[in-house]
């Protein structure tokens, strides 16, 4: 318990301390805890210390775990972080409250169309492929604004944007350009920065960070 509470107390800290030289305020920033691959024994200590927002990459593994957490925690926000399955949008929408990996027009389809048949509009990050890497997910950015007009057509809510920059590179100049695209495109919200770059994505204008090994360790 008291690991996972000066875990959280100084990433908190960390957050607050950064915000100061940016004239922001720390409770503009949401931390959310990177649950994946830990286990509910795992995962209540940060509950007990005060956590009430989580990250979970994939949908199998989430539904394995929160509901019985959540039903003891019903304040608890639970973020799809992962890339997103099409044949698993209906049950991303019935579990998560957000979700940060849209990415392409086969994927809003489904989820506009789950959210449709469940009642319920889940907020949508919109992944930006920020590095043009071939081999990862995120809408490419010449192709940003049809789809971000695709997503507001078919009533899907949008939070704003998210990336995961290069590895082993310099990730400032990436954030830069998530926060200017967001902003050429009137969207507030930017899910941005891990565990070693998140103070990095404060500075720049990040709402969301997603923080797993500074939280929880290395993982299991």
């Amino acid at each position: 318990m008291e690991n996972a509470a000066s875990r959280l107390a100084a990433i908190r800290n960390n957050i607050a301390r950064v915000c100061k030289p940016a004239r922001r305020e720390p409770d503009d920033v949401t931390l959310i805890a990177v649950s994946k691959t830990h286990d509910a024994p795992a995962i209540q200590p940060l509950i007990d210390a005060g956590q009430r927002v989580f990250g979970e990459n994939r949908v199998q593994e989430a539904q394995g775990k929160w509901p019985a957490l959540r039903e003891a925690h019903p304040d608890i926000e639970l973020h799809l972080i992962g890339q997103l399955q099409s044949n698993k949008a209906e049950e991303a929408v019935a579990l998560f409250d957000v979700i940060h990996s849209l990415d392409r027009p086969s994927l809003l389809t489904a989820l506009a169309k789950a959210m449709d048949k469940a009642g319920k509009r889940v907020p949508c990050f919109v992944q930006v492929n920020i590095g043009d890497e071939a081999q990862k997910g995120g809408c490419p950015i010449s192709e940003l604004p049809a789809f971000l007009a695709a997503a507001r057509a078919a009533d899907v809510p949008l939070a704003g944007l998210m990336c995961i920059p290069p590895a082993d590179t310099e990730a400032a100049p990436f954030f830069a350009l998530l926060a200017k695209l967001a902003a050429d495109h009137g969207l507030e919200g930017l899910s941005m920065g891990m565990s070693g770059d998140y103070e990095t994505a404060v500075m720049l204008g990040a709402t969301h960070v997603r923080v797993g090994t500074a939280l929880f360790g290395a993982r299991g």
